[in-house]
């Protein structure tokens, strides 16, 4: 009678013995294959980001030295102003009130401070493609002591300063300096009006009746046709 019962006991521990095992091995299975997918997926995830912040430093390299090669423009026709991050014309282009036409007196130099521009741009030798957005930015000065006059002619001068910038790049496409020409150059005209970082105050407000010249380097390319 007992080993009838031992046998019996035997008969159900061992079955249900290998069917735990078999649900242990099965779910310990499920978990290898599931931490083994997040396992890949995270080094997937690694490996994208390390080859996002090498080529993050690959362009931030490129930019440093397009930088360092952009000092050339420096000298007679430009300044780097480390404050705004930006070049200045050093041509003293004066306007009279109210007009856009360019003077005579200044169109040699300028004619001169273009072509150096356009030079260093087409000169400057890079691993990777890169185009220069060329900012002319048109400038006008505030009417002394005449607050009334300054808020009526707001938005005329935006007009007047846009077209100050606009006749610049007519008398250098006229002089056969034709920016749109260049692949890697993309030029641009705007008028900043009474406004505008970098302006001249007080005394010398007179003096913002001006250019003002940027260049900004884009490593690799820039969508869209140009014009």
């Amino acid at each position: 009678m007992q080993d009838s019962q031992n046998r019996s006991s035997n008969d159900f521990f061992w079955p249900s013995y290998v069917d735990l095992m078999t649900s242990l091995f099965v779910v310990m299975l499920v978990l290898f294959v599931y931490s083994f997918k997040l396992f890949k997926d995270r080094e997937k995830e690694l490996q994208q980001a390390n080859g996002e912040l090498k080529a993050k430093a690959e362009e931030l390299e490129q930019i440093t030295k397009i930088r360092r090669s952009l000092q050339r423009l420096e000298g007679k026709y430009f300044r780097y102003d480390p404050n705004l991050e930006r070049h200045e014309l050093l041509v003293p282009v004066q306007f009279k009130a109210g007009q856009d036409e360019i003077q005579d007196a200044y169109k040699p130099a300028l004619l001169q401070a273009g072509k150096t521009l356009r030079s260093v741009l087409k000169t400057i030798k890079t691993e990777q493609p890169v185009r220069y957005l060329v900012i002319v930015e048109g400038m006008a000065a505030r009417y002394a002591g005449n607050d009334a006059r300054n808020r009526t002619q707001e938005q005329l001068t935006y007009q007047l300063s846009y077209r100050r910038a606009l006749n610049l790049l007519n008398f250098w496409k006229q002089n056969g300096l034709n920016f749109s020409q260049d692949s890697n150059i993309e030029l641009i005209i705007g008028g900043s009006g009474f406004y505008g970082t970098g302006r001249y105050r007080g005394a010398r407000e007179g003096d913002n009746k001006r250019f003002l010249i940027q260049v900004i380097p884009k490593i690799g390319r820039i969508g869209g046709q140009k014009s």
